[in-house]
């Protein structure tokens, strides 16, 4: 087995580099306790200074035969995955998440000083509660993990590849170098490729480069020492086919790659969304009010002469008290729980993550066929635009097809033309009269055309298309034609021109030759709207999902069918219209567009990117290779099941049936996940805030803690495990009618207004057990645990809803069951056999007659709140723009594996 070297022969900066390709016998180091390649196979830069034939060579493999599958076996087992990261999930590193926190460790470090100070009941209680916290998160966070892993095990990208001369689709990760790919519209590419040829081949490279606009491909060689941004003779790993079609040899893998080397160099498991990295900044925030808080509390303490451990252990637990430990295990849950009930709706998402992103949306724009239409495309008639008669202007039409078309194949249009009852009518005249030549249909010429021979040898050039494409280039149009065009168009048809011309000894095509035409006729089909598509556009209109509609088709029969189905139609636009706007211009029209049409790939991608580029979320629906680059563009790329591969590759939620109304049902899912997260938040920043500045307040004036460290982290444990259930709660139609995003001023102003509320009552309690009850310090204890379990528990049923919890906003079953439980338990708790332990006494029942009155007088305070709060406060804004490298968090996904994936080191560079 042999590799390339292409490492640097003088080995120092600034030295000359060697530019050539040199097959040495294949050594490999250690990585991670994997055999792996000491260099890469190929470095992209240096083979594309060098002849594609050269390279090949040094391969040991040819154009069309490609590796053989005995050399793909062993590549594999030498240089591994073609992936940049591992996609499974690991013990380790989800336990490792739990206890990465500073604060437990600091916990763990107070344990072991309680023990060694004496103090083990503290010691033991406190590693207990630790374990318990950590052992609730991680079992959350490994079944989120475990199912995130399944549907990561559903999902495969391939590419195709030419292997012992076959082409074959194969996965995207089992590529080696030396394989030979092919290249189409709207891939990306799957490994750094030398180019061997290209057709019109431009590719999207700003994932690596930044620059928005495409690289025209070739496969001449380029000086040495070219820039990564000027490779035009070779295609890099993520980057996007934008046009054209080439073939290419992998000359580098997963890691070895540019895209891989920086890829490598990302947190990319799991993915980020804007709503994780608002969760992140905001435990960030809360972690450093907790850094002061526990700063002040102790050095007060310290102050008032409070034993030194004491007042350490105190500060401590209340750093963990006001932090949302659970907050992780809280979204995996919901995350886990929202995929599976998606998949029951016929809903897969690629990522977990994608469900939050898809709650997110707020414009969507969609194809129109198979969507608001049937799909199911019927010829109806053709209207002759002179001397033809309707069966001589089909006739045209059924000549100008592919072979594969006769066969049943083709597009909807050519199929729905053969298999009418008139076309079977003149199989006759047809028949034998095969093409000569063939110029394919292309998105920007909107036509196809062929060179047919009669049996006296006379060739003719036929071309069929979209009417104006082909009108565009007759001779002269006859009087009436585009009258007629008109009528079918505002009738909601769909209508293929046909033209003819002699072509005399014409035995070649190319589109110079599609001029000087003569128009025979129309085509007309018929695509029906669907019947449920109203009421799916009605559903996301009362979702605050406004739909756009962005089809090849003509403008008129694409209003038309949006106004059948009473999708308000605020105007249309079209590629020329498009193509003669900037950006600014393009997105101050985008709002009052309803219909895009005529429009090809390009198109597509940039009324996506401008959108972007403004206010709130952008979903894109396609399932043609034409909407590709749209997909990737969007920040929900949506497919069907039934759609192209490339389609299917480039999307990030797939539904099983093509249906708005199933699409509606994914928005529902995630703004239901967003809204019962933002209620944990909600929590944790309101009632523990309130209850750990109560017991920082009551420290500095007790002459005694005003509770245990222990008791707080068992206060906290409890608290936790009830609003695990959160993830099951109903949410209130109104929370779902709207797009919802991270606003962290929001939550701030929400912990300021409520947080307060709960103090009220903690101080009102610390009033009763020592001027009413008398309690010594073990009872005021007990009773303060008690109190505050119970109201911050209780609180969720107010904070779960903007309306009044109960009469108009039910909870879920199993959400007031754990409330009312872990309030049942902490009543309890000081008359069980772990009371002493735990430092508690029994209460008398004067003290829970008290106690029935402050939960209700805290909950009717918190109603009172929140009808003023949510009067003031303002709507919640949209997101800021993604942040740099979230693009390419997401291409990683699609080079991911189960298998692990060594990091890169400086032993692969």
């Amino acid at each position: 087995m042999y590799y390339l070297d292409l490492r640097d022969t003088a080995g120092t900066a600034g030295a000359p580099r060697d530019s050539s390709l040199r097959a040495i016998p294949m050594t490999a180091v250690k990585t991670g306790g994997v055999d792996r390649p000491s260099a890469p196979v190929a470095e992209v830069m240096t083979a594309a200074a060098r002849p594609a034939g050269d390279v090949l060579r040094d391969l040991g493999v040819t154009a069309d035969q490609g590796r053989t599958h005995e050399d793909v076996g062993q590549g594999q087992a030498r240089w591994g995955p073609n992936a940049v990261s591992s996609h499974r999930a690991r013990l380790l590193p989800v336990l490792w998440h739990q206890l990465r926190s500073p604060l437990l460790g600091l916990l763990l470090a107070a344990a072991l000083a309680s023990a060694l100070f004496g103090q083990r009941g503290d010691a033991i209680i406190i590693a207990a509660i630790v374990i318990v916290s950590v052992g609730l998160g991680f079992s959350n966070e490994y079944r989120a993990e475990k199912a995130a892993e399944a549907l990561h095990s559903r999902i495969r990208h391939e590419t195709t590849v030419i292997r012992d001369g076959t082409r074959s689709r194969v996965d995207v990760t089992v590529l080696v170098p030396g394989d030979v790919l092919e290249l189409r519209l709207g891939d990306i590419v799957p490994a750094d490729l030398r180019l061997l040829s290209a057709t019109g081949l431009e590719c999207d490279e700003s994932i690596l480069t930044g620059e928005s606009l495409a690289v025209d491909k070739s496969t001449g060689p380029v000086p040495p020492g070219t820039p990564l941004a000027e490779l035009s003779s070779a295609a890099l790993m993520g980057t996007v086919v934008r046009a054209g079609s080439g073939v290419g040899v992998v000359v580098a893998t997963g890691a070895h790659t540019r895209f891989g080397s920086i890829a490598a160099g990302l947190d990319t498991h799991p993915l980020d969304t804007e709503f994780q990295i608002g969760l992140r900044e905001f435990s960030m925030l809360l972690v450093y009010v907790a850094g002061s808080l526990t700063a002040a509390i102790f050095v007060a303490n310290v102050l008032l002469d409070k034993p030194i451990l004491d007042a350490l252990l105190f500060s401590l637990a209340i750093a963990v008290g006001i932090t949302p430990q659970l907050l992780p295990a809280v979204v995996s849950t919901s995350l886990a729980a929202g995929s599976r009930r998606m998949s029951r709706r016929r809903v897969l998402v690629k990522r977990l993550v994608c469900i939050e992103d898809l709650g997110n949306v707020d414009v969507l724009f969609t194809d129109k066929t198979g969507t608001l239409t049937q799909g199911r495309v019927q010829y109806t008639r053709a209207v002759p635009a002179a001397a033809d008669t309707p069966d001589e202007v089909l006739r045209w039409g059924l000549l100008c097809t592919e072979a594969s078309a006769r066969a049943g194949g083709g597009s909807p249009l050519d199929q729905a033309m053969w298999a009418s009852p008139a076309a079977s009518g003149l199989s006759a005249t047809v028949a034998g009269r095969e093409p000569t030549a063939v110029l394919p249909f292309d998105h920007d010429r909107r036509m196809v055309s062929v060179l047919t021979r009669d049996n006296s040898g006379s060739s003719t050039l036929i071309t069929k298309g979209a009417p104006e494409a082909v009108l565009d280039r007759c001779a002269g149009v006859p009087p009436g034609a585009r009258t007629a065009l008109a009528a079918e168009f505002a009738a909601g048809n769909r209508v293929v021109a046909v033209a003819t011309r002699l072509a005399g000894d014409q035995s070649t095509l190319t589109p110079a030759d599609e001029q000087g035409l003569c128009l025979r006729g129309f085509l007309v089909f018929l695509d029906p709207p669907k019947t449920d598509a109203g009421t799916a556009l009605r559903r996301l209109a009362d979702l605050g999902v406004a739909v756009k509609v962005v089809t090849g088709d003509n403008a008129a029969v694409a209003v038309k069918v949006c106004r059948d189905l009473g999708l308000a139609t605020g105007g249309a636009l079209t590629g020329t219209d498009i193509d003669a706007l900037d950006d600014d211009a393009l997105a101050a029209a985008i709002p009052d567009i309803t219909v895009f049409a005529r429009v090809g790939p390009e198109h597509k991608a940039r009324i996506v990117r401008v959108q972007r580029g403004s206010a709130g979320g952008v979903a894109f629906l396609g399932d043609g290779v034409n909407d590709a680059l749209a997909l990737h563009a969007a920040d929900v790329g949506i497919s069907v099941d039934s759609a192209t591969d490339v389609a299917k590759d480039a999307a990030d939620v797939i539904l099983l049936d093509k249906d708005l109304g199933v699409l509606a049902d994914g928005v529902v899912e995630g703004r239901r996940i967003f809204a019962n997260t933002i209620k944990y938040v909600l929590m944790g920043t309101s009632s523990n805030f309130g209850n750990m500045a109560s017991a920082a307040g009551a420290s500095l004036f007790l002459p005694f803690l005003p509770m245990l460290p222990s008791q707080i982290l068992l206060n906290n444990l409890l608290y936790d495990t009830s609003q695990l259930a959160i993830p099951t709660d109903n949410v209130d139609a109104e929370q779902l009618r709207r797009p919802s995003h991270w606003d962290i001023a929001f939550i701030r102003r929400f912990m300021l207004r409520f947080g307060p509320l709960s103090s009220v009552f903690d101080f009102a309690t610390f009033g009763l057990m020592l001027w009413v009850l008398h309690a010594g310090p073990e009872q005021f204890h007990t009773g303060w645990f008690v109190e505050s379990l119970a109201t911050q528990t209780m609180v969720i049923f107010a904070i779960r809803t903007r309306t009044v919890p109960f009469f108009r906003s039910h909870p879920s079953l199993p959400l007031t069951l754990a409330a009312l439980g872990v309030v049942t338990v902490g009543a309890l708790l000081p008359v069980t056999p772990l009371a002493h332990a735990l430092g508690f006494r029994p209460l008398p029942t004067a003290f829970y007659a008290a106690l029935a009155g402050m939960v209700v007088g805290y909950l009717v305070l918190i109603e009172i709140g929140k009808r003023s709060f949510y009067r003031a406060a303002r709507v919640v804004g949209p997101p800021a723009n993604p942040p740099r490298g979230r693009g390419l968090r997401r291409r990683v996904g699609r080079f991911s594996t189960g298998t692990r994936v060594p990091r890169r080191t400086g032993a692969l560079r």
